[in-house]
């Protein structure tokens, strides 16, 4: 065999190898958020007879490490046997999780947000037929040296009553991989944070930077907590 006819052929295997290693890169950091959970989700207001909203979210998300972006799809559901009614979700994050966009819906007011919120935004889904869900895609961006949570509530059109919330449920990951390209993150994961300084890692608990509001941070993320934490947010009433 010719060492000309030995060259092309090594280049060709060269040439091969590269690609399969380009494909199988590409089909590993590809964003695949896989099924949807109402993990952390509770009923708190009666819905109207007929009527059940509840919400998903992926059960796995993943942050560039680079920008710190990530997607995540935020679905609203009826599994009653009945319309829901004109009905509207809020996307909202907490601590480390701050909600930059939602496709179709507005920016809270910062004013409006709830109370140890730092971001959210709220979609008119209008009237939802049974057995019928709608999806919205949301950006974020996620603090990797913080915890990070999110809270779907579904209200009535005025947000008076909240029908159903999801949250502030987290997302984490147990073991982050800051030198990766993208880290992933597991919902209902506790986030094991990123510290800059090494094996040092930020306090999370009650009384530290990251929850300011002390015992009232504590109430806030606590489920059994949930309906209050929002009804603290309604609009009051103008005396006519």
């Amino acid at each position: 065999m010719s060492s000309r006819r030995t060259t092309t052929i090594a280049g060709s295997l060269l040439t091969a190898s590269f690609s399969a290693v380009m494909i199988l890169s590409f089909t590993a950091v590809a964003d695949d958020q896989g099924p949807g959970s109402s993990k952390g989700g509770k009923a708190v207001d009666p819905a109207p007879a007929g009527v059940k909203p509840t919400t998903e979210l992926p059960a796995k998300i993943s942050v560039d490490n680079s920008s710190h972006k990530t997607s995540i799809t935020a679905t609203v559901k009826n599994e009653g046997t009945k319309e829901s009614g004109a009905i509207r979700l809020s996307v909202v994050g907490f601590e480390g999780l701050r909600v930059k966009g939602v496709q179709g819906c507005s920016a809270m007011a910062d004013k409006d947000l709830p109370k140890g919120s730092n971001s959210g935004f709220v979609c008119d889904v209008g009237n939802l037929a049974a057995g019928k869900s709608k999806s919205y895609a949301v950006d974020a961006t996620f603090d990797l040296s913080r915890t990070g949570k999110i809270c779907l509530p579904v209200q009535d059109s005025a947000g008076k009553k909240t029908f159903w919330q999801q949250g502030p449920v987290p997302f984490g990951a147990t073991n982050p991989s800051p030198n990766a390209p993208t880290t992933p993150l597991l919902l209902d994961t506790t986030n094991k944070p990123v510290s800059p300084g090494g094996d040092e890692l930020p306090r999370t608990g009650v009384g530290s930077d990251l929850l300011p509001l002390g015992a009232a941070g504590a109430a806030l993320v606590s489920m059994g907590a949930a309906g209050l934490w929002w009804s603290q947010r309604r609009p009051r009433r103008q005396p006519s």
